[in-house]
């Protein structure tokens, strides 16, 4: 018996050992995928400045965010620092998403939530928003709180924007100058980078420029910016209409406490949300007619602070235009200065061809008369002289004969 059993036992043991294999192999292929939705859905660090100035650093994930202020992922992909996007502002229906160089923001009508960085911009961002907002405690403004974070926001990104022009500037001038005196490697090296810098930057200028134009042309998308205008818009409408909103909580009540519901009950709270849902569609109706006929002036007060700093941003342009203009001079004067060499070289060459062709006649004549034969010139030792002399003078009128039909041909001046 013990025999019999014997050849079985390893066998078992195999099958055993296999489906463990299987079940680690499982647990980490899970643990795998789960480790990939953490990272997808991982938390990032946000800084959160309310109306009082109050900022606090907070750890957020991506789905929290898109919850508290109802913007879809494709809004907060553009403020993943993990990509590169154009600058941005969009105006939503609870937000303003905002990517303008290193801010990278999302403005509510009560709190701005702000990507965390090192980066100066960011931490100048955070101190200035604090600041001004404590101050305006005390103080009447008649921007309300998200014009005013996205001032601050337009207002250090034209400064950012304003002083890399300036630094640029500071540093093509000279080199350019300095190209002009004396054309060599170096220069030409500098000046190439400095080209892709003034590039670069041109472009990151053009597409804030661009924005902001964008914004001031359309009107709807300004409108949709007033966030406290619309916030206070739907509390009075909460406050006026209270029977839809009760009736609509204590259904979500019951039903989230009783765990069956009947069909009729469901239908009259089915009915009870069409209702309410048409009241609220009536009503915004109601509320878009009268903002739109009093919505003019808001509308000039949001389009009036962007047009001063479209103003900055356009001056910016034009500097970087300037640049790109005298840079293009400077290539031109260059070129004009290596073309006058490269004619120099050609006369110079052309030149060298004549003498090159005038002393080949005379080798010529030199080596007729160099061959061993006999002749009756060679009889008289004076003829040598002679025909030395003779060649040299034809030569010597050959070669002048080619200045003077290049002079007549002003090939080169003379």
């Amino acid at each position: 018996m013990d025999g019999s059993r014997g050849p079985f036992l390893p066998g078992l043991t195999s099958s055993n050992n296999t489906g463990r294999l299987y079940l680690d192999a499982n647990e980490s292929r899970a643990t795998s995928v789960s480790g990939v939705k953490k990272r997808g859905h991982g938390n990032r660090s946000w800084i959160k400045i309310d109306q009082d100035g109050n900022s606090n650093i907070l750890e957020l994930d991506k789905a929290t965010i898109m919850r508290h202020c109802s913007l879809p992922a494709r809004d907060l992909r553009l403020l993943d620092p993990l990509f590169i996007y154009p600058s941005t502002i969009l105006g939503r229906e609870k937000a303003i998403v905002v990517s303008l160089e290193q801010i990278r923001c999302i403005i509510t009508a009560d709190e701005v939530i702000l990507m965390n960085s090192l980066d100066g911009c960011v931490v100048q961002f955070n101190l200035e928003l604090c600041k001004r907002l404590e101050t305006a405690k005390d103080q009447a403004d008649d921007l309300p709180f998200e014009f005013r974070a996205l001032e601050l926001a337009l207002e250090l990104t034209c400064l950012t924007l304003e002083a890399q022009v300036k630094e640029l500037e500071m540093e093509i001038y000279p080199v350019l100058d300095e190209l002009t005196s004396s054309i060599d490697t170096l220069n030409l090296e500098r000046v190439r980078r400095l080209k892709g810098q003034l590039l670069a930057l041109t472009q990151r200028v053009q597409k804030v420029h661009d924005e902001i134009e964008h914004l001031m042309d359309d009107d709807g998308d300004m409108a949709e910016m007033y966030l406290t205008e619309k916030k206070l818009r739907l509390e009075a409408y909460q406050s006026n209409d209270p029977y839809g909103q009760t009736n609509i909580s204590s259904g979500d009540r019951v039903v989230s406490k009783s765990a069956p519901v009947s069909p009729v009950r469901a239908i009259s709270g089915t009915q009870k949300l069409q209702r309410a849902f048409s009241s609220i569609v009536g009503s915004s109706k109601h509320g878009s007619l009268i903002s739109s006929s009093g919505g003019g002036e808001n509308i000039d007060q949001l389009e009036m602070l962007l047009e001063a700093y479209f103003v900055v941003i356009d001056n910016n342009l034009s500097k970087l235009s300037s640049l790109k203009e005298y840079i293009d001079d400077t290539e031109d004067l260059i070129n004009i200065k290596l073309g006058n060499v490269q004619n120099r070289l050609i006369q110079f060459e052309l030149l060298l061809t004549a003498a090159t062709f005038v002393a080949t006649v005379f080798a010529v004549v030199t080596g007729v008369f160099g061959m061993n034969f006999t002749d009756t010139v060679f009889d008289y030792p004076s003829n040598f002289n002679r025909v030395l002399v003779i060649t040299g003078l034809a030569c010597g009128i050959l070669y002048f004969s080619f200045l003077f039909y290049f002079k007549h041909k002003k090939v080169f001046p003379m």
